[in-house]
């Protein structure tokens, strides 16, 4: 049906259509997960709590080949975790699933909103709105990779043999990882945004290179205030391996706009 012939009830139509397709795939990804999540748990979830997990790898091979001897890139680290909640594993479990079923579907989610709102749009709004999609796609997946390769092993092994006074050990718990963890890769991924917001703000006539050029110095203090609002731990090394990738974005971002 064409947009320019279809009724208001038309378009409401087509949009539950595209709902219920999105929910549907949610629902059977939520399922699939939640049937895999003990081994996606024991795997991905919990990799970072283990010397071989991948950063930790690459840490130890620039050591070898830099012949490094600090302890930031030969420490092993085995971490196990507590639970002191009776229904903390099974609510886990179910946040787990649903959230990585979200994450998994964005780009069948995108692609749904290009097919609804395209029939309404001008060729030259269609390449527009293509490219903010495509970006927008690339830059969330990339800030959770980097968000959960780097920044949050990095903020793990250093929290983890944190003792504020020997008479305090640290104990782990599942919750406490759980809810660290899950802020700190989605907000990574909602942060690499930045050049997307950056550049539809350009195209708007909002910004522009002097603009931001002018305002940097302004802007690392509110990329500074946050990756304080990101960090869920609130200790001044997390914050600063959460900044360092932000003002990087806001630099790209510089290049990206017009």
């Amino acid at each position: 049906m064409s947009s320019q012939g279809a009724s208001f009830w038309d378009h409401l139509d087509v949009l539950r259509g595209v709902l219920f397709r999105i929910l549907g795939v949610w629902l059977l990804l939520g399922i699939a997960y939640f049937i895999a999540m003990p081994y996606i748990f024991d795997t991905v979830i919990l990799g970072p709590c283990h010397t071989d997990f991948i950063f930790y790898e690459w840490l130890r091979a620039i050591a070898n080949r830099f012949e490094l001897t600090d302890e930031f890139f030969t420490q092993s680290l085995e971490i196990k975790l507590t639970n002191i909640n009776l229904t903390a594993p099974f609510f886990i479990h179910l946040s787990s699933s649903f959230w990585m079923a979200v994450v998994t579907a964005t780009p069948y989610l995108i692609w749904e909103i290009w097919r609804f709102v395209s029939p309404a749009l001008y060729d030259k709004e269609k390449k527009g709105v293509r490219k903010a999609l495509g970006l927008g796609t690339i830059m969330f997946y990339l800030g959770e990779a980097v968000g959960y390769l780097m920044v949050w092993p990095m903020a793990l092994r250093f929290l983890v043999n944190y003792n504020l006074t020997p008479s305090v050990e640290t104990h782990l718990t599942l919750e406490s990882y759980m809810d660290n963890f899950m802020m700190l890769v989605l907000c990574m991924g909602l942060a690499f945004e930045l050049p997307l917001v950056t550049w539809l703000l350009s195209v708007m006539g909002i910004v522009n290179k002097a603009f931001l050029r002018k305002y940097r110095r302004h802007a690392i203090v509110i990329i500074v205030i946050l990756a304080a609002i990101i960090t869920p731990t609130g200790d001044p090394f997390t914050l600063f391996i959460v900044a360092i990738p932000l003002y990087l974005l806001f630099e790209f971002s510089i290049l990206l706009v017009k």
